[in-house]
């Protein structure tokens, strides 16, 4: 997983509450556990007028010119700003891979469903969490003809954007660390090896019929 320290780039608005995860990414594209190939199919059914299936080439689909991501000035977007309650809906771990594999390394909205929060986070994804007004002022600024770009510091935990805007947020500390280090659950474990090691010597040492294979 990339370590996450600072993410300088430009917001797209997704103005709507309670986007489950089925439209984050729906539910015939989950067949695959292989953690890739799953960005072409974020919001697929908001992004194109047609119904969408595994293996279909979106170069061949009818877009939807009214989505905010086919919308040019925002086809390059790493952070996006959302509402109430982003994620909510069945755990599919499914969705934020595909927002990470779209481009998405910050997710700002005004709350987030546990559970996707902590998958999100797992993932390399950084969800923040700010206020109705703070996300009232970067929809305006984000949606106006300049576009609104953001500075997302993790470390010092600040959103900083156009016109002075600053804001803190809160994130648990475990994480911080494993976001800030670049660590899944696998790299997590294996910053304990040498204490699992030693606690496998031990073990053995106390019950060596453990070790003895069964033979057939």
């Amino acid at each position: 997983m990339e370590p996450f320290t600072v993410v300088d780039g430009l917001a797209a608005p997704l103005r709507r509450d309670n986007v489950d995860t089925d439209a984050i990414l729906p539910k015939q594209f989950m067949k695959s556990v292989a953690r890739t190939g799953f960005g072409p199919n974020l919001f697929d059914s908001w992004r194109y007028l047609d119904p969408g299936e595994p293996g279909q080439d979106p170069a061949m689909r009818r877009p939807n010119p009214d989505f905010v991501l086919n919308q040019p000035r925002y086809r390059a977007a790493t952070i996006l700003l959302a509402g109430r309650n982003f994620g909510c809906g069945s755990s599919r771990e499914h969705a934020p891979w595909a927002l990470l594999q779209y481009g998405f390394r910050v997710l700002v909205a005004v709350g987030f469903a546990d559970i996707f929060r902590q998958n999100c986070t797992k993932n390399g994804v950084l969800p923040v969490e700010l206020g109705d007004a703070a996300l009232d002022i970067l929809f305006a600024a984000a949606e106006s003809e300049g576009g609104c770009r953001l500075r997302v510091d993790l470390e010092h935990q600040r959103v900083t954007g156009p016109g002075g805007f600053a804001a803190s947020f809160d994130i648990a500390p475990a994480a911080r660390h494993a976001l800030l280090g670049g660590l899944d659950e696998i790299g997590l474990t294996l910053r304990r090896r040498e204490r699992i090691a030693a606690f496998e010597r031990e073990r053995l040492a106390r019950y060596p019929w453990l070790a003895a294979s069964i033979q057939t």
